[in-house]
Order: C-alpha cells, then structure tokens, then sequence
C-alpha cells in the first residue's frame, strides 16, 4: 500500500514540474514570436493550434498502444525527455514558421505523455477518492503553472535561451517522477477490463461527456495557448509580467475552487457538477468580450473554473469504462481538437476589433462564441430532463 501512495504522489508531483516547465515556456515563446518575429495575432492562433492538433491526434495514438502492451507506459516518460530537447530549439528560430514546426513536436510528446499519466492517476485511485485525487493532480499543475508564469516574468532579462534551459531541466525532472511512478503503480494499471469487470460502465453516458468535452473545449479555447496573454495585455493595456503573472494567479485560483466540486462528484453528484460547469461555460467568453478588466479576469476564471472541475471528473468516470485507455486518450483528443477550432476561430476574427453596445465595449473575437453557448444550453437542459 506504501508502494502505492507513493506512486500516486511522484505523478502528481511530474504534474508540477511539467507543468512548470511548459508554462514558462509559452508566454516566453508567445511574446519572443510576437515582438521578436513580429508575427499577427493569426499566425499565433495557428501556432497554438498546431501544438494541440499534433497533441490530439497523439493522444488517441498513446491509448490504442497502451491496449497492445502495458509496457509501453513508460513511453510517457520517454515523451518527456524529448520536451526537454525540444525547448532548447526555439531560440534558433528565425520565422514563425520554425515555431510552429517545433510546437508541432512538443504537442505530439505531450499527447503522448500526459494521458498516459491521467489515465495511471485515474485507475490506479480507489474509487471513492478516485475525482478528488485526480483533481489533486490537476491542482499541483496548476499551481506550477503559476508559479511557470511568475518565473518568465522573474527572468524575461535572462532571455530565451536561458529561460529554455530551465524548462528543459524541469521536464527531464518530470521524465524521471514518471518512470518511479510507473514502476511502483504498474501491477494496477488496467488499460483495458475484461467484459464481466464491475466497472464496465460509466455513470453518465461516454458519448454524452465526449461531446460536453468538445463544446466546453471550444468556449474555453480563449483560456489556452499564447493567444490568452497576448489578448489580456492588448485588450488590459498591460505589460507582459503583468499580464502572464495575473493570468497565472487566476489560472491557480480557478483550480483550487475546482476541488470542491470534485467531492460532490464523489458522492455521486457528477450529472449535477457536470450540468453547472456546462453553464458557467457558456457565459465564459460573453463576460471576457466585455472590455473591462473585472469582466475579463471573471470570464477566464469562470472558463477556467469549468474546464479544470470537468478534466478530473471526466478521467474518473471513463475511469470505470471497459476500454479506459482508449476512452481517456479519445477524451484529450476531443478537448484538443475543440480547442484547436476554437484558438483558430478566435485568432482569425481578432481583427474584427470591437463594437459598442449600448454603451459597453465589446470585443468582437470573443462574441462570435454565442451560438455555441446557445448549443451547450441546450444539451445541458436535455441532460438535466434525462435525469
């Protein structure tokens, strides 16, 4: 049983030091792209969303494997050291292009690595704790994404290349939490039960949670990538530490709020959880277009909120799904391909600029989110008639 604390505990903490390391690394890429390469609020939607397209497709990939053979877990840990060669690349880059193209590899790692690790921190939790050890998981990422942001704005003079090589460090750390991890968990890890398993079935419906996944992904999308600090300091008027340490701090509060739902949902009140998270969702982008920094900051702590309460209570209930692997690994690619739609579709209409309405200043980019809201509403009340 200590054999296994400790497991559980080393993957959460590979959630903080990876965590760190990746966002760190974004806002200093964001801005070096921005200022330094002097690419369009477009080419940097398209940047993002190839990090997390590359990262969806890798992500179905990482769960069909883990079928085969159970073994093939540690190529998470394997993905991490290739992270931390990567991010020293990108202070050779001389276009937008090169970025991109090294984003595209960091994404496919990370589709490879992280739900490899959602899944092990899932099924490896007794069922009972299972949402709020997994929201546990994702809270020390948060926090060390906090922390990622307050140390790119401590050492935006050291430039990137420095800032690279500490990144680097915290994702080879990352690689070795995992490997221990896995080693200690491994006569646990279930990627797939046999048909007479007791746990054969989600409590809510598997297709029901994928299609809540890809609409909560789109909405929130403005929340994710380099496009959010670069939108909070243009729209703000901010600087860049400012701005990345404030979006840090919400990020952080956002998901230490999530952990009170996940034990309601333990107790079984995952429809309910799941239904108020969907709301609050679809006000998200509509509060953040209006410009004003009390609007903005409670769009993106509302986005935030919701997308980090459904991540843990979503892997617990595919938890229990005969084909675990394959339904957590699907639900990363969902989430990232919505949020890859959703990065585009809000990078190409920032150039709409904004509108006033009775008064009150809107930003354009994120008002064209709307009927989507509307659709989410209207999936949340059927879910809400079902039960």
């Amino acid at each position: 049983m200590r054999r296994h604390y400790i497991g559980i505990a080393l993957l959460i903490a590979s959630a903080f030091t990876g965590t760190l390391a990746f966002r760190l690394a974004v806002p200093a890429i964001a801005f070096y792209t921005r200022d330094i390469l002097k690419a369009s609020m477009a080419y940097l939607s398209i940047i993002s969303a190839s990090f997390i397209l590359a990262r969806s497709f890798s992500a179905i990939f990482s769960g069909l494997l883990l079928e085969k053979k159970k073994s093939l877990v540690y190529l998470g840990a394997l993905a991490m050291i290739g992270n931390a060669l990567a991010v020293n690349l990108y202070p050779l880059t001389s276009s937008w292009v090169h970025v991109m193209g090294i984003k595209l590899m960091n994404g496919f790692l990370n589709g490879v690595a992280w739900p490899i690790a959602q899944f092990v921190i899932a099924v490896s939790s007794p069922k009972e704790i299972r949402s709020r050890v997994t929201a546990l998981y994702f809270i020390f990422g948060n926090f060390a994404g906090l922390l990622g942001n307050y140390t790119y704005a401590l050492t935006q003079g050291f430039g990137l290349k420095a800032q690279m090589y500490l990144a680097s460090a915290f994702f080879f750390l990352t690689a070795f939490f995992m490997v221990v991890s896995y080693w200690l968990l491994y006569n646990r890890i279930t990627p797939k039960k046999e048909k007479s398993s007791k746990e054969s079935k989600a409590p809510i419906d598997a297709k029901k949670i994928l299609i809540l996944s890809a609409l909560i992904s789109l909405l929130s999308a403005f929340t994710s990538g380099e496009i959010t600090y670069v939108y909070v300091a243009e729209t703000l008027g901010l600087n860049k530490g400012t701005a990345t340490t404030l979006i840090g701090l919400i990020s952080f509060l956002a998901t230490l709020l999530a952990y009170i739902p996940s034990r309601f949902a333990d107790l079984g009140n995952e429809r309910k959880v799941i239904i108020t998270i969907s709301i609050l969702t679809g006000l998200s982008p509509l509060l953040a277009a209006v410009k004003n920094p009390v609007t903005v900051f409670l769009g993106i702590l509302m986005a935030i909120f919701a997308t980090q309460t459904f991540r843990p209570i979503s892997r617990s209930l595919l938890a229990s799904a005969r084909r675990a692997s394959v339904a957590i690994g699907g639900i990363n690619a969902v989430r990232n391909l919505s949020t890859t739609a959703g990065q585009l579709l809000f990078g190409f209409a920032y150039s709409l600029g904004e509108i006033v309405i009775a008064g009150i200043v809107f930003k354009a980019a994120l008002l064209i989110f709307f009927p989507v809201s509307l659709l989410l509403f209207g999936i949340v009340m059927k879910l809400k008639n079902e039960h």
